[in-house]
């Protein structure tokens, strides 16, 4: 009968690792004695009273002791509404960013008074389209030649061209367009050539 020792260096490493998890294991579980556990002092050199602290910017609070209680507390609630971020002028979204300089004195400009005019209002941009012809039927409604630049239309009362411009009246001298993203209105005239 075989016992499995023929090879004895895998018998003792097998020895030894199963020496090592006992041990390991028995120190995880037994209980250690309170006297080993180190002291640690604490610094009596403070000049904040107890149940206070300072935060960053050296302003002294109470200290707040973790609670288990789940329930809304208002009073924490409403010291977290009070702060207002005043921030230092940097911008924090850009790494490596210096606070922005604020203008000295009182804001006004020495040259105008302290009274700026108010900005022009922009005009709309004028619309490009050109009306060259009629292309109707008899029977059919009216349908106008438009043209921007080398491009060709062909719109009737109430299309839209060039994805920008509505026709909104044809007469037989001029037509009515409205430009729908500026909301400009303007009437182009007969032109020949």
């Amino acid at each position: 009968m075989k016992l499995g020792i023929e090879n004895r260096k895998q018998v003792i490493w097998l020895v030894v690792l199963g020496v090592i998890a006992v041990g390991m294991l028995g120190y995880e579980f037994w209980p250690s004695s309170p006297s080993a556990a180190p002291v640690v002092s604490q610094p009596t050199s403070t000049a904040a009273k107890p149940g206070v602290r300072r935060t960053a910017s050296g302003k002294v609070v109470p200290v707040v002791e973790p609670r288990l209680d789940p329930t809304l507390d208002l009073n924490l609630l409403s010291q977290s509404e009070e702060i207002k971020y005043a921030g230092n002028g940097r911008n924090i979204f850009v790494a490596g960013s210096l606070p922005i300089e604020k203008p000295k004195g009182n804001g006004t400009d020495t040259q105008t008074g302290g009274l700026r005019p108010p900005p022009p209002i922009p005009q709309p941009p004028q619309i490009t389209l050109k009306f060259f012809g009629f292309a109707s039927r008899p029977g059919e409604t009216k349908k106008v030649f438009l043209s921007q630049g080398e491009d060709v239309f062909i719109a009737a009362e109430g299309d839209i061209v060039n994805r920008r411009y509505r026709v909104l009246h044809i007469s037989p001298t001029a037509v009515d367009i409205e430009d729908v993203l500026n909301n400009n209105r303007q009437s182009l005239p007969l032109t020949q050539g």
